[in-house]
Formats: structure tokens, C-alpha cells, sequence
């Protein structure tokens, strides 16, 4: 694929939606690789919890950025963009379509939109200062420190307001973020799921993640001497999983009806987000989204340089 020819397309969506089976279904038929745009896939560890597609379930299709980073690591959105766009590269140099997929919108906008974050060192001694305060406070905080940021940031994010605020005690305010938008035509695909079929999804993915071993996932983490503040900031599900085990949460119905109440929950501020960038085409059938992906490939290439709307 020559450099007037590159091309990417992004799978975007709410949480347990049919991304990674879409996109893998699309490279098979596109000779495509896939890219996760997911905050914890990232890591190494959290395969079951954070929705990581198994080997079987890859089907053959190759997979980058999953479980790449230590659990004693920060992936931070600036470390994404750096590995995505490697990825991308790679994949893009071998002749073959780049398939960025993931519910994580922020991700998806450093790696595709080249935001450019501001150069703040983490502050360990704040770091853990603000380690035990609730996502209320911490948001608090910000609200304080930066009013429009936080007006953007998802409140419930704990990693995320933890770093805004590092940020913002550091410069005074968070500057307005630059861009140095990726150098080809890019596609964002859209999943529309009605709310009654997505939670039924939600329930499902939720009673496959405790079979497949969630629990244990999350025991195991315990086992390895990681705190249990530390496995709380990996997300709900980590945490009311660490709520059963700790015998707060009192059975599995219980745990899968809290984390499936709060997939749902997630599900729609992902979907307020990504309802912002009216660059994502909303496919709600294989018919709309076949018809989308030809209309994508059958145009004259051109290097994308738009921001969200």
C-alpha cells in the first residue's frame, strides 16, 4: 500500500457491541490486522476483564496492542498514540489494512488525531495523596482546577482525573490540546445497537466473563501482591469483583447484575462521546455496514487532516 494510498479504518462503539467480531469478520475479507483502542487491553493480565479477544476467538486475524504492558506500567493515552501509530506503520508497510478497534474514545482520538499531550512528568508524592479519594472528589478537584476540562473528562475515570489534575497543578490549567492528525484516509465505523439488544449483550459478555475464570483473574492479582486500591482503578468489574471476594458483593448473581448494571451505565458515556465527532458513520445491519466500507474504498484517496466536529 503506497504512501498516497494509506488507509484506516476505526470500529467505534459502546462496550460488548460486536466491535472486535466486526472487525475481525472486515480483516478477513479487507486483508486487514487489528489494533485495540482499549485502556486496559493494553496491559498484560487483564485478558478476561477487560474483553480481550482470545486466540480462538481471533481467528488467525493478528492482533496488536494486547497485553504488551506490565500491570506495573502506566499506559498512559501519550504511550498509545507512540505504540498505535508504530502499528500502524507496520501494518500499513506490509500491504495491509490497519483496523483501529475499541471503545475507548480518547485512544482512538490520540492515535488517529495525533493529539499532542502537554509534558508533565507523573507526580508520584500526588499520585498517592489522591490515591484514596472517591471519582466525586477527585472530579471535585478538577472542577476547580480546570473548569473546561473537566466540562470533557469522563468523571467516573479515576485514572484519568487523577492525571488532569496532575496536569493542571503542574502549568496552572491544562493548555488546549494540538493535533498532528494521521497521514491518510481514514473511515470511523460506527456500531448502532438499540439499548434492549445491547443490554441483553451486556448480560450476556458479563455471565461469559465469570465462566471463563473473571474471578480468579481478579484473585490472582490479589495473589501477586498488587493492592487492592490498585486493582480497583482497572475498573467496576475488577472492583465488584474484589467486593465478592472480599464477601461485600454476597453471590455471582449479585456480582453479575452489579457489573451488567454498570456495563450499561459505561456503555452510554461512551456512546455520548463518540456521538460528538460526526466524522463516525452508524452502521446498524452487515447491509449498511458493507455498503459504508464500499463506498470508503471505492473513493479517491485523500490525506485526512478534520478534526471532530
Amino acid at each position: 500500500m503506497g504512501q498516497e494510498g494509506k488507509k484506516l479504518l476505526v470500529i467505534v462503539g459502546p462496550t460488548a457491541s460486536g466491535k472486535s467480531s466486526l472487525a475481525i469478520e472486515l480483516a478477513k475479507k479487507l486483508n486487514g490486522e487489528i489494533i485495540s483502542a482499549d485502556s486496559r487491553q493494553i496491559y498484560k493480565g487483564l485478558e478476561i476483564g477487560s474483553g480481550a479477544v482470545t486466540k480462538k476467538e481471533s481467528q488467525g486475524i493478528k492482533h496488536h496492542l494486547i497485553g504488551i504492558a506490565s500491570l506495573k506500567s502506566t499506559a498512559s493515552a501519550a504511550r498509545y498514540q507512540k505504540l498505535a501509530r508504530n502499528a500502524m506503520r507496520d501494518v500499513w508497510s506490509r500491504g495491509k489494512l490497519p483496523i483501529v478497534c475499541g471503545g475507548t474514545g480518547f485512544y482512538i482520538q490520540a492515535a488517529v488525531d495525533g493529539i499532542i499531550m502537554p509534558s508533565v512528568k507523573p507526580n508520584k508524592k500526588l499520585r498517592i495523596k489522591l490515591g484514596d479519594k472517591t471519582a466525586r472528589e477527585l472530579s471535585e478537584m478538577l472542577r476547580a482546577l480546570d473548569l473546561k476540562r473537566w466540562q470533557s473528562i469522563d468523571k467516573n475515570n479515576k485514572r484519568r482525573l487523577v492525571r488532569s489534575i496532575e496536569i493542571a497543578r503542574s502549568l496552572g490549567s491544562i493548555p488546549p490540546l494540538k493535533s498532528k492528525p494521521i497521514e491518510a484516509d481514514v473511515e470511523f465505523l460506527g456500531i448502532d445497537i438499540s439499548k434492549d439488544e445491547l443490554a441483553r449483550l451486556i448480560k450476556k459478555r458479563v455471565k461469559g466473563m465469570i465462566r471463563r475464570g473473571f474471578i480468579d483473574e481478579t484473585r490472582k492479582l490479589i495473589r501477586n501482591g498488587m493492592p487492592e486500591e490498585k486493582i480497583n482503578e482497572f475498573g467496576f468489574e475488577y472492583r465488584d469483583a474484589v467486593a465478592y471476594l472480599n464477601g461485600i458483593i454476597k453471590s455471582k448473581a449479585a456480582l453479575t447484575d452489579s457489573m451488567a448494571k454498570q456495563s450499561l451505565q459505561y456503555a452510554k458515556r461512551q456512546m455520548t462521546w463518540f456521538r460528538r465527532d460526526k466524522r463516525i458513520h452508524w452502521s446498524k445491519n452487515k447491509t449498511e455496514t458493507t455498503k459504508i466500507v464500499k463506498e470508503f474504498f471505492e473513493k479517491k484517496t485523500t490525506r485526512i487532516s478534520n478534526r471532530p466536529n
